[in-house]
């Protein structure tokens, strides 16, 4: 899968620079109306369509949650006359259909059954689910669109070396991690906190049938986005490869970087190759890269209004106070690190007072608020919700804003990153490890991969080690 993911972003890169360029504009400005709709469906139109199928998610989302967090869906949901009335949910069970992707396999069908019959036509559609070709596809989705998306924000278009065959082997988690960690993981768990954020806050008014036939396309999607290098991967769930994957990948978390230290080898070498398109961005791709992080807070001021220690305040100052935990937090972070700096040697003791009564105040903070202001273990784990993404919002920023912050607050941006990368890598890898305890999850990936080679008689525990038949 790692090799066709490679091809797919290094089609999309170029289809974004055709964009961006003279001739493509030249063309369809004097094509007629049937050549420039060829031209466009065949060349860089599809890849924008991706990019706008996913742009319409995000939009969709985020509208679904301003509505929910203002009240808005709520009063609408409960006025008599939707209530009442069971229009909605039957407009929303037709618009289902089409979420699934029937009308886009429609024609795939419909060539199979001309070709070789209707019996066939249907056994390949159902083989193809049974494969998950559904999950790879949606997966790829995600590829062009974010690879497509980012050359036209700020070019930087490269070769991917993809090789001329497709070797099978397993792929390490740290190598699927470098890979998909910004094109497909992040926006997954974007996604996934977003209808985790629709459900809690919304769940209380709205039906359960609407809440699938609004969601689970989406849900569909971002399982698809997170999981889908780890299920077509080789022994994925195999327990050994889990082991040594793990130790691999803290192995790469912990390496520093520097020159000459390649990125498969260090995490922070990879985090700097992974900035390279802002180096070379234009004003404007930087104005739109710090517009586009600043979606990320959005979530806290919608959650932290909702929180029980509020009580129902909607005051600027409720908002201003969550601003000052995150305020005392970056300063915390930055007293660690100045001290890891001058108290070395034998000052080293005065370090390790410094950081015990840091944590004794972080401590004693949230203590405070649960015997005095009425914080709960609900609104604790909302504000986890509130400001994780805040912080991400800021990371993005300070990386658009390298050249003024380098010598300021560099190295604190980057454990920042390193830690915001340690917490996603270990969500991703929970139920990764979780499915390796059972080895018939194992078994079952194997025979999913490789049904066709089963059927043939072929030996797939030496083609996957490597081994030849003797």
């Amino acid at each position: 899968m790692n090799q066709i993911s490679f091809f797919e972003a290094k089609v999309a890169n170029g289809n974004g620079e055709q964009t961006l360029s003279r001739d493509v504009y030249r063309l369809g400005h004097w094509f007629d109306f049937y050549r420039m709709l060829s031209f466009y469906f065949t060349t860089v139109g599809f890849y924008f369509n991706s990019m706008v199928t996913v742009l319409t998610v995000y939009v969709f989302l985020y509208g679904r949650f301003y509505m929910v967090m203002s009240g808005l869906e709520r009063d609408i949901l409960n006025s008599p006359s939707i209530h009442q009335s069971k229009a909605l949910e039957t407009a929303l069970v037709s618009q289902s259909v089409f979420q699934m992707g029937m009308l886009l396999m429609l024609p795939m069908v419909m060539e199979t059954c001309l070709e070789k019959g209707f019996r066939k036509a249907l056994g390949d559609f159902i083989i193809m689910q049974l494969q998950l070709a559904p999950v790879f596809f949606t997966f790829q989705l995600g590829t062009k669109a974010h690879y497509f998306g980012r050359t036209i924000l700020h070019g930087g278009s490269k070769y991917r070396a993809t090789g001329r065959g497709f070797v099978v082997f397993h792929a390490k988690f740290s190598e699927n991690y470098r890979q998909y960690s910004r094109s497909h993981f992040v926006k997954g768990l974007e996604l996934g906190i977003l209808l985790v954020l629709y459900e809690v806050y919304g769940g209380s008014y709205h039906s359960s049938n609407l809440y699938l036939f609004i969601t689970f396309s989406m849900w569909f999607l971002v399982v698809s986005w997170l999981f889908a290098p780890f299920i077509f991967n080789p022994s994925g769930f195999d327990w050994q490869k889990t082991v040594d994957d793990w130790t691999d990948w803290k192995r790469w978390m912990g390496i520093h970087g520097g020159i000459g230290i390649q990125p498969d080898k260090s995490w922070e070498s990879w985090w700097e190759e992974e900035q390279d398109h802002l180096k070379y961005t234009t004003t404007l791709g930087m104005v739109l890269e710090v517009v586009l992080a600043l979606r990320f807070f959005v979530y806290q001021y919608g959650i932290v209004y909702h929180l029980d220690i509020a009580h129902h305040s909607k005051s600027f100052l409720v908002y201003g106070f969550s601003w000052a935990i995150i305020v005392v937090a970056v300063v915390v972070l930055k007293m660690v690190s100045v001290g890891r700096q001058f108290f070395v040697g034998d000052l080293h003791l005065l370090f390790r007072m410094l950081k015990a009564f840091l944590s004794i105040a972080l401590l004693a903070i949230p203590i405070v608020l649960f015997k005095v202001y009425g914080l709960n273990v609900s609104d604790l784990f909302a504000a986890i919700l509130a400001l994780t993404p805040t912080g991400w919002g800021l990371l993005l920023i300070g990386q658009a804003f390298r050249p003024f912050l380098e010598k300021l607050c560099w190295d604190s941006i980057k454990e920042v990153a390193r830690a915001y990368d340690y917490m996603m890598g270990l969500l991703l890898f929970t139920p990764i490890a979780i499915l390796s305890w059972f080895p018939f999850v194992s078994e079952l990936q194997t025979r999913l991969l490789f049904n066709q080679a089963f059927s043939r008689g072929l030996q797939i525990s030496m083609i996957l080690s490597g081994k030849k038949d003797k």
